[in-house]
């Protein structure tokens, strides 16, 4: 872990970390306009329906909003537009994952466009996300 983000690191571990008060506006916003390959996956990981692990969405942890999280298995799926595969998306991913990654919470990003074309693939994607 760099330096700046421990410091970070540490600023966020003295307060709270997942569900931050102050996001709960951003998250309701989010959860109530899902684009619409959040609302396509939502609809196949809502009600423990895959594999009995159960999904948040539109979950924080520290300032981040993340689009779904399985506390039990401290797993997090990005689904990423096209804003992502810029040098500048790229990078703010990195360094949201490292940051999540330094928590102990593993990221699966995935393409919007796979969740349509090639869904029991990303579902398989996501159950080897899982702890073994």
């Amino acid at each position: 872990m760099s330096g700046r983000t421990e410091g970070v690191y540490n600023i966020i571990m003295k307060t709270q970390l997942f569900n931050r008060t102050e996001l709960k506006k951003n998250r309701r916003a989010l959860r109530n306009n899902l684009t619409s390959s959040e609302a396509t996956l939502w609809l196949l990981l809502k009600n423990k329906q895959l594999d009995g692990r159960r999904f948040r969405r539109q979950y924080s942890v520290g300032s981040y909003i993340l689009d779904f999280y399985c506390p039990s298995e401290k797993l997090a799926i990005e689904l990423d537009g096209a804003h992502h595969f810029t040098p500048e998306g790229l990078e703010n991913d990195r360094i949201r994952d490292e940051y999540l990654n330094s928590l102990g919470i593993r990221v699966l990003r995935i393409e919007n466009k796979l969740v349509f074309e090639i869904q029991e693939q990303v579902l398989n994607y996501i159950r080897e996300g899982f702890k073994k």
